[in-house]
């Protein structure tokens, strides 16, 4: 089996390892569209890919490869990927959605400073849950692999 390298668990660091690349491929991809560079992007939520997709379908994808698709603990974590990726693409999306309602609402009113508005980029969309499912099972599938 292969060794962890960050925490003392692989399917862990899989997960680590798929989060850390969709928050880079955010970067460059303001780096690429809007000509600037946010290292702030690095933590932030939205966007695409979806960093919370690929972190529990890496893991999801690391215990298949080490464990199998039929081990108990698959199913929790495919079980508990799915969950989370609904919950980015339907009820933070929504959440996202309501905040941007407010803040149009609030700026009209002249209520609003910079500093006041409401984070509107919370979800994800269908596409950008997908891709990073993507890059989450493949990080988790290939992952130990090359370190093998």
């Amino acid at each position: 089996m292969p060794e962890s390298f960050l925490t003392g668990n692989l399917v862990l660091d899989l997960g680590i390892s798929a989060w850390f690349f969709a928050q880079l491929i955010k970067v460059l991809f303001e780096v690429a569209l809007q000509h600037r560079l946010n290292w702030r992007t690095m933590v932030s939520s939205g966007g695409m890919p979806s960093s919370h997709s690929a972190f529990v379908c890496a893991m999801a994808a690391g215990i298949a490869q080490q464990y199998g698709l039929d081990n108990p603990l698959f199913a929790l974590a495919a079980g508990m990927a799915a969950v989370v990726m609904y919950d980015a693409c339907n009820v933070r999306r929504e959440a996202g959605e309501h905040a941007k309602v407010l803040n149009e609402l609030l700026d009209h009113l002249n209520q609003m400073t910079p500093e006041g508005a409401l984070k509107e980029l919370l979800g994800h969309t269908p596409l950008q849950v997908f891709m990073g499912a993507l890059l989450g099972c493949a990080v988790g599938l290939l992952g130990p692999l090359l370190l093998q």
